[in-house]
């Protein structure tokens, strides 16, 4: 008897706990506490999903660090991710082309898709020669306001989905994008003492939209295509340009290979620095927890040297 009674007692104890325990499980099924799983595309959107989240989100980086993201193209895995995810950020239509397909082979009706780009004016990429204009320009993440629109856009998507953390995606959306307006303000300051209002790029065509914002010229050896080859033609136009402004440096960017910045530089004489478009990053950068205000910073103290700035 007295063990029946022990177990009757440890019973009537437990059962309020289980009650307790399902009750929150219930809960957290409604999407009150659990955390959204976000997918973002390329590393930019990527930095500002984990500063908007904080510790109210998991999300994962879509392409594999290191990669190029213009030849990128989705794997079973990527699809098989996206099927389990609550949000899939991406920059835009022009820049990520595979993303529309992708979406439609994940198979997922609860999945929201983030344009972190609507409602960002784009501008087309000169062409050779400045004769015609070429395609969007889809780098839109260089020019800082744009950067802090994309905040925007992808907070506003974390509260449609996750309207109980609202309060705190609002707090850390703010706080990036004015850490986000200091470095505006850092970049028009020290460029203004630039006595270079140049910069050429052996590489495709990437910062202009950073150049616009500062009121800096811009050239690259070609296109928007990493896989193009620059004509000769091209070249020496890039030579003739780095000798009419006297300009002591030519760049090139983090993953794409330096070979026609560094044939430009020996038949110049001109100095090698490098620029990073911030599309991706490496692993290492990546496991070390660098941002795109890092990446940005160095870009940054790289135009300084090459513009000659005071």
């Amino acid at each position: 008897m007295p063990i029946k009674r022990s177990l009757c007692a440890v019973f009537i104890f437990i059962l309020p706990v289980l009650f307790f325990s399902c009750s929150n499980d219930m809960k957290q099924e409604k999407g009150h506490s659990i955390r959204l799983k976000v997918v973002a595309s390329l590393f930019p959107v990527y930095d500002f999903a984990r500063n908007v989240g904080g510790g109210d989100i998991d999300v994962t980086l879509l392409l594999p660090p290191g990669s190029e993201p213009h030849s990128y193209e989705p794997s079973p895995g990527d699809i098989m991710r996206l099927g389990k995810a609550d949000i899939f950020i991406y920059t835009s239509r022009s820049m990520e082309p595979w993303a529309e397909e992708m979406l439609k082979n994940s198979g997922s009706s609860r999945l929201k898709v983030v344009d972190a780009g609507q409602g960002i004016m784009t501008f087309n990429i000169p062409a050779a020669g400045g004769k015609k204009e070429g395609p969007a320009d889809p780098h839109i993440w260089l020019d800082l306001e744009n950067a802090s629109k994309m905040v925007d856009n992808i907070s506003s998507a974390f509260i449609e989905k996750d309207p109980a953390n609202k309060d705190a995606y609002l707090r850390n959306a703010d706080a990036y994008k004015a850490r986000l307006a200091a470095l505006d303000s850092r970049f028009e300051q020290e460029l203004a003492s630039c006595s270079k209002k140049v910069f050429i790029d052996g590489g495709h065509y990437t910062f202009g939209y950073l150049a616009r914002r500062y009121g800096l010229q811009y050239s690259a050896a070609y296109s928007i295509s990493p896989d193009a080859e620059p004509s000769a033609r091209s070249l020496v136009n890039i030579s003739k340009m780095l000798k009419k402004h006297g300009l002591r440096h030519i760049y090139h960017e983090e993953l794409l290979s330096p070979r026609i910045a560094e044939t430009i530089a020996r038949e110049t004489g001109a100095g090698l620095l490098k620029l990073q478009g911030g599309h991706n990053i490496s692993l290492q950068e990546l496991a070390s927890g660098t941002g795109f205000l890092d990446i940005m910073s160095r870009n940054l103290d790289s135009l300084k040297e090459g513009l000659d700035c005071r």
